[in-house]
């Protein structure tokens, strides 16, 4: 049966709250995810959070329902709370109807299979978490293998990352490497490293794409650098018609993802 919590001071808010700290998250190797969709879609791929928390408003919900018999039945807690810890811990004034704490779950470059998808997302010391969310989604949209996170990215699993991927971190791979292991790693098979660049002339649409594509996005503000453009099989440039000069990081790598599918595409049409 669900518990009830409903003081601000209870051990188990403290703590869930405490997850919103990069620190202390790292240390408990748990995150917290907010939102019926988000937690919906975590447990269509298997994961449950190991804490429930869910508004007593909505304990008829047939998906919070749902959600709390099979956290329960897992061996989680699921706790019935009041709208204003709910806000506390998501931190916003009009929580979600439900917030999971969920242990981390790591994955390799030894856990990943490059023939199991025609493109693959990597991105290099990304320091936004809203990128970082825009472009897992985009890497869901495409049906991308993974996304490799190069260097000292921003914590895939902050609350404001988490909440960006709008449940896609629970659908894409997601590995942290450094940059010579990953270089190692794609070097031991097939694979096009292909990276987003101002200093190419060569046009993202008139270059050829090989299977599987890995598009290198680099740092929102420098670029990737020397060496790494260096590495890569191809430069491509996205032309700027107006006075910006380069798109949103995450912009960039969707609008060349969609790209690469789109040639992938016409390859397994011809």
């Amino acid at each position: 049966m669900p518990r009830e919590i409903t003081a601000f001071s209870n051990p188990l808010v403290k703590y869930a709250r405490e997850l919103r700290d990069k620190r202390h998250r790292r240390g408990a190797r748990q995150f917290m995810a907010e939102g019926l969709r988000i937690l919906t879609e975590a447990r269509e791929t298997g994961r449950l959070p190991r804490i429930l928390f869910y508004a007593a408003g909505n304990a008829d919900h047939p998906l919070v329902h749902a959600l709390s018999i099979d956290v329960e039945m897992a061996g989680g807690e699921s706790i019935q709370t009041t709208p204003d810890i709910l806000s506390k811990l998501s931190g916003k004034d009009n929580p979600q109807a439900v917030v999971g704490v969920f242990d981390e779950f790591d994955r390799t470059l030894a856990d990943l299979d490059r023939g199991s998808a025609a493109i693959w997302l990597v991105a290099e010391r990304l320091r936004d978490p809203g990128n970082l969310g825009t472009i897992l989604r985009t890497a869901d949209a495409v049906g991308a293998g993974g996304l490799i996170l190069i260097g000292e990215c921003v914590d895939p699993f902050s609350v404001e990352a988490v909440r960006a991927s709008m449940g896609a971190l629970f659908t894409v791979p997601v590995v942290r490497s450094d940059w010579d292991a990953f270089l190692g790693w794609l070097r031991e098979g097939p694979g096009q490293l292909v990276g987003l660049s101002l200093d190419t002339d060569h046009d993202y649409r008139a270059a050829r794409y090989a299977t599987p594509t890995f598009l290198l996005t680099g740092n929102e503000a420098q670029g990737m650098p020397a060496d790494y453009a260096a590495a890569c099989n191809l430069l491509v440039k996205i032309p700027m018609l107006g006075k910006a000069d380069s798109l949103n990081a995450a912009v960039a790598t969707a609008v060349m993802a969609y790209e690469v599918l789109a040639q992938h595409g016409e390859g397994d049409r011809a």
